[in-house]
């Protein structure tokens, strides 16, 4: 499946979303809000039938595919296989996403689009924090985790993770509604990064040459998440910003630790410098897939 993550992630690179056809996160996400609509209870068993529900269907689905396509030429299936795991990887999406706040009149719309977070006061510096945490945080949802999880389990485990981080989005909030309904679906959504997330912060490191690899742990540890504050850490100490801090929700204002160590006021350049990191990412990857690839058909 190395190779199918190669051509996959090359697929999402060049190419972004597929605009012509119904994306199947769009489904997926139907499909949570059906089970909600029809069968919403505050409660853990609750959320567990609805894991259930939308793990069964999904996991069967890509199963069925996969044994589908396994029947065909080895070439054709792996290029059928390729372009449909490449949908749900989104690093280009996520690129052009986080860029196109730097080219709006409007940025505090534009970074609605993106956070869950109240936007409407928001100063320049505080739009820019978003947007990189944003970045950082989906490199790891977005591309490594899909990806992991693509190179092991195949379109079974790619569909699967993403099928989970959807859910995630959309019920593992901590309010009324949801606390107790998204419960396992958070807690699945944490297992399931802990260690893409990692992966991702290490990565981060590395590749802005970092000294001290591990040193995004210290900080990270504070973050409310098990898994979001190690990349957002990262990007933070690569940059020498410090991201993180009070922040508001729903009107009211959420205590949040700092992550990272340099200047608290966040700039245009801060975020331009974050998106570059797309280019040695990209590089990173594309080169260890195809070294991978190639020795698995030697």
């Amino acid at each position: 499946m190395v190779c199918v993550s190669l051509i996959a992630y090359s697929i999402d690179k060049f190419f972004g979303e597929f605009s012509f056809i119904k994306h199947p996160i769009i489904n997926i996400g139907e499909m949570i809000q059906f089970f909600e609509d029809k069968f919403y209870k505050n409660s853990v068993s609750r959320g567990f039938l609805l894991v259930l529900f939308v793990l069964s269907i999904v996991g069967l689905a890509s199963f069925s595919i996969s044994l589908y396509l396994a029947e065909l030429n080895i070439v054709v299936n792996i290029i059928i296989t390729s372009i449909i795991a490449s949908m749900f990887l989104a690093h280009k999406m996520l690129h052009d996403s986080v860029k196109n706040i730097l080219h709006v009149e409007d940025k505090r719309e534009a970074i609605s689009m993106l956070v869950s977070r109240d936007t409407k006061d928001m100063s320049d510096s505080d739009v820019y924090k978003a947007g990189i945490e944003t970045y950082a945080e989906n490199l790891s949802d977005g591309v490594i985790a899909p990806l992991f999880y693509l190179s092991i389990f195949g379109l079974v485990g790619i569909v699967i993770y993403k099928a989970v981080n959807t859910m995630d989005s959309m019920v593992g909030y901590k309010n009324e509604r949801y606390e107790k309904y998204g419960k396992i679906a958070a807690k699945l959504d944490d297992i399931l990064n802990y260690i893409p997330s990692r992966i991702t912060a290490v990565l981060i490191m590395l590749l802005n040459k970092q000294k001290k690899i591990f040193s995004f742990y210290k900080d990270a540890k504070e973050h409310d998440s098990p898994n979001a504050g190690h990349p957002i850490t990262a990007m933070a100490l690569a940059l020498e910003v410090k991201l993180g801090g009070d922040t508001s929700y729903f009107g009211k204002i959420k205590k949040k630790a700092f992550f990272g160590d340099g200047r608290e006021d966040i700039r245009r350049e801060d975020v331009a410098k974050a998106l570059e990191m797309r280019k040695n990412i990209d590089i990173f990857i594309l080169v260890f897939l195809s070294i991978s690839c190639a020795v698995i058909l030697i």
